[in-house]
């Protein structure tokens, strides 16, 4: 990405397209890979290490066997010893193979999943905040769960996809510990098949197919929500942090720095850069991939509009570009990075891979990493300005001084400085006497609560209360005599 003289920032689309040349968007977050690729080149990398452990495994052993080889022909060539060493030597060999045996009998293996018992025992002797949160209901999952089966009841087979997808969740659950990458791994799996069973079912209906991955990944991914959206195994928090940091030092960054084809003066054109804002944000509150994207397209297309309207023309992917970029430093949303990892891990890959969903997102992504980038070239100013303008020392909004106004400028600078630190020491001698008046105070409510604890204690001494309390109304000594007659039921007659 750079920065061309007249038209601002610029890439070219070819740029957003997949490295290998398969025609599909690529990601950064794949290295420029769409999803296929980034999936078949994880595959051979997992080949190649698979191999180069079995040689590396074959090589030790082949080692090993050598070395014992040469042991034994070391204790040939020594004194032959005594029976009763032999038993000994024998004794102890076999008790060390016992211990190692057991201890790697009770040793967890990496490669095998818990038991479900054995990860509800887990989750409740060892409370977490993603344990505690999966234990209790989410009224999100439990509608997304009704609406799912509300759909596959039109689906043929909708029975067994329904068991699939509770059955792999559920699963899911108890792989809160793997790593982000390989919990991704899990969920495009399981898409990968579905959606070839699928194609098999329906006779080649993408249409119908991508309807039905559509409500699969609702219904996964909003039971799944909890467990997999910035997961603790990853720096996601970080990088959401260190972007969040980085757009709020970019504050000074004007529409003009960006060349952004828009008019905010135009009301219809504030409108459209409001509402772009408002859906970059809300794609937080969202729990679907799906979803997500749509809040990034709907963005996208008022940016369109808002540049619409300014240039009354059609608008263009080099404009359309950095004023994204534009929104971004605006709105500055919550969680950005975690949101967009959490759309590349788990997102039906299909839509990331074409229309106009992987378009926008792929373009989000541009943005970001031109942001995390940013210096002083790609803004046309020198290095030392846009470390001024970082530092806060600087600011762009500032009146710059010209030659001509040069004397008559420092003389009023200087005096607005006075003016400046007279105020300053103003306020300082002010907050001094703040402080210590707040001390005061609180010095003195602490005397009062020692009196009013003293006064309750003395008056308590003086009067102490009567804990024995006496009911005689229903007691065996209340004298009858005094009790008026009991009332007698009379009959009239008449």
């Amino acid at each position: 990405m750079s920065l061309h003289q007249r038209r601002g920032i610029h890439v070219d689309q070819s740029e957003l397209l997949c490295t290998k040349g398969c025609g599909f968007y690529g990601n950064t977050a794949w290295q420029g890979l769409c999803s296929k690729c980034w999936r078949e080149e994880n595959q051979r990398e997992k080949q190649r290490q698979i191999q180069e452990d079995w040689a590396l495994a074959e090589r030790l052993q082949r080692e090993e066997e050598e070395a014992y080889a040469s042991r034994h022909q070391r204790a040939q060539s020594q004194p032959a010893i005594t029976p009763f060493n032999k038993f000994e030597e024998r004794k102890t060999k076999e008790k060390s193979s016992k211990v190692n045996t057991v201890t790697k009998f009770f040793t967890p293996s990496t490669k095998t999943p818990p038991k479900k018992d054995a990860g509800a025992a887990d989750a409740q002797s060892t409370p977490s905040s993603s344990s505690s949160a999966s234990r209790q209901p989410i009224p999100h999952s439990d509608r997304a769960t009704r609406e799912f089966i509300d759909f596959l009841k039109s689906v043929k087979s909708g029975r067994e996809i329904f068991k699939q997808c509770r059955a792999f969740t559920e699963d899911m659950v108890y792989k809160r510990d793997m790593g982000a990458d390989e919990l991704s791994e899990c969920v495009q799996d399981f898409y990968q098949n579905l959606s070839d069973r699928l194609q098999n079912q329906f006779k080649g209906s993408t249409e119908h197919v991508e309807r039905v991955m559509d409500e699969v990944e609702k219904y996964m991914m909003t039971r799944l929500y909890t467990e997999v959206f910035c997961p603790e195994t990853t720096d996601d928090e970080k990088k959401d942090l260190a972007i969040q940091k980085r757009i709020r030092d970019l504050h000074w960054v004007t529409i003009e720095m960006l060349c952004v084809p828009v008019d905010e003066e135009i009301p219809e054109v504030s409108d459209s850069v409001v509402k772009a804002i408002t859906d970059i944000i809300e794609m937080d509150s969202k729990q679907v991939p799906k979803d997500k994207l749509a809040c990034i397209t709907r963005c996208s297309k008022h940016i369109f509009n808002a540049i619409k309207v300014s240039k009354k023309e059609a608008a263009s992917a080099d404009d359309f570009l950095p004023t994204l970029i534009y929104i971004v430093l605006k709105a500055n949303p919550p969680r950005l990075q975690s949101n967009i990892q959490y759309i590349t891990r788990f997102c039906n890959p299909s839509r990331l891979m074409t229309g106009e969903d992987g378009y926008y997102f792929t373009n989000l992504c541009c943005a970001v990493a031109f942001i995390e980038k940013l210096d002083g070239q790609s803004l046309n100013m020198s290095s030392e300005e846009f470390e001024l303008y970082m530092s806060g020392q600087a600011s762009p909004n500032w009146p710059r001084p010209t030659a001509a106004s040069a004397s008559s400028a420092g003389g009023a600078a200087l005096t607005q400085v006075h003016s400046s630190l007279d105020l300053l020491t103003g306020l300082g001698e002010r907050q001094e006497r703040v402080v210590e008046k707040a001390r005061q105070l609180e010095s003195d409510l602490i005397d009062w609560t020692d009196e009013v604890e003293q006064k309750v204690q003395s008056a308590l001494e003086s009067f102490p209360l009567d804990t024995q309390t006496s009911s005689a109304i229903d007691s065996e000594n209340v004298e009858n005599e005094l009790l008026p007659p009991p009332l007698q039921p009379q009959v009239f007659a008449g």
